[in-house]
């Protein structure tokens, strides 16, 4: 069975209250007094419950991390990012899937918030709307982080979504490209991630005096390897395929690479290809991938730096930081297999 104070207060010959004040910190136990409990403890091997005694304090130092699906690489390296940045700060980080699906996320949610477990909450949402989001009350303080979900309502952490797309696509068309597609538009879905870089790829082809041909904006029902490479195959099939593509993210380009090196269209010299989210994978593909980097450090510094401030009892009005994005360059779209990154300007 566990050691208790009262078996270490037994031990040491004093009461249950001097062997809590000593296990507290409380400074006004004596030297001789705190030393003598100390053994006591040493050779009982007692460990304190951080967690109850957490509680007392009013402060469990525990936040949850809510995500849509860990074999996401994107997620999975902002969960190390949230962790690391949380450790900082003397936080622990609990990490929960919500599958992307509204009733999932609000069962989740529910019970983080309301279990007494966690002192915050950090949310990355995708099925919940964002007035769906506006509505909510948690008991405890909450970070969204990602899109812009409800910003009015709760502090948000992230990147420009149409800002960033947009780079991408003219990176794209700097680079001499014309017929330019897109894989990752979700109609019907409501969400935002999808949305918005979908109205930057159009705004930038634009800016650029193109249009958007037919068969050029490919649809998936997710951000998966797999969801990239039949949409690849759909735009291999066009009359005219494109010479160059925006992908929502890493995992729909590598999709697409894959799909490519079996037709034996080589990249970047037959089609250039940029994703989003500069996942570890992309660095040692063939070719290695150009993508947009929306800085996960920085995103998870600031969300947990928020959600610090609401612990501590802030009450400022909500706050929205909108972390820089880099356009970063490499062989999928560079044949000179030159790396470099160029900061966005915010």
């Amino acid at each position: 069975m566990a050691v208790t104070l009262r078996d270490v207060a037994v031990l040491a010959g004093v009461s249950v209250r001097t062997v809590s004040n000593v296990v507290n910190g409380f400074r006004h136990v004596s030297p001789p007094m705190r030393e003598r409990v100390q053994a006591a403890i040493d050779q009982l091997g007692y460990q304190p419950n951080v967690v109850a005694r957490s509680l007392r304090r009013g402060h469990t130092g525990v936040i949850a991390f809510l995500l849509p699906e860990l074999s996401v690489p994107y997620f999975g390296e902002l969960a190390h990012e949230v962790i690391e940045a949380a450790r900082t700060r003397g936080l622990t980080v609990l990490v929960d899937e919500t599958a992307g699906q509204a009733d999932r996320e609000r069962e989740i949610l529910d019970l983080a918030a309301n279990s007494g477990l966690v002192d915050g909450v950090i949310l990355s949402a995708l099925g919940m709307l964002g007035r769906e989001i506006a509505l909510l009350r948690p008991r405890v303080p909450m970070v969204l982080i990602g899109e812009r979900l409800a910003p009015q309502v709760f502090d948000h952490a992230g990147t420009d979504n149409v800002r960033a797309a947009k780079d991408a696509v003219k990176h794209l068309v700097d680079g001499g490209s014309r017929r330019i597609a897109t894989i990752g538009a979700e109609p019907g879905t409501g969400r935002e991630t999808s949305r918005l870089r979908l109205q930057g790829y159009r705004a930038a082809l634009k800016a650029a005096g193109h249009q958007v041909r037919p068969g050029m904006v490919q649809n998936v029902d997710n951000f998966h390897r797999q969801d990239g490479a039949v949409a690849m195959r759909r735009l291999l099939a066009l009359d005219e395929p494109p010479d160059a593509l925006f992908c929502f993210n890493d995992s729909l380009a590598l999709g697409a690479l894959r799909v490519l090196f079996d037709a034996g269209v080589r990249s970047p010299d037959d089609m250039r290809i940029i994703g989003f989210d500069d996942v570890e994978e992309g660095r040692f593909s063939m070719p290695t991938l150009s993508t947009v980097t929306p800085d996960k450090p920085a995103i998870a510094r600031e969300a947990v730096a928020l959600l610090a401030d609401r612990i501590g009892g802030s009450t400022a009005p909500p706050r929205d930081v909108v972390v820089p994005h880099y356009v970063v360059e490499r062989e999928s779209t560079a044949p000179t297999a030159r790396t470099v990154a160029r900061k966005s300007a915010v």
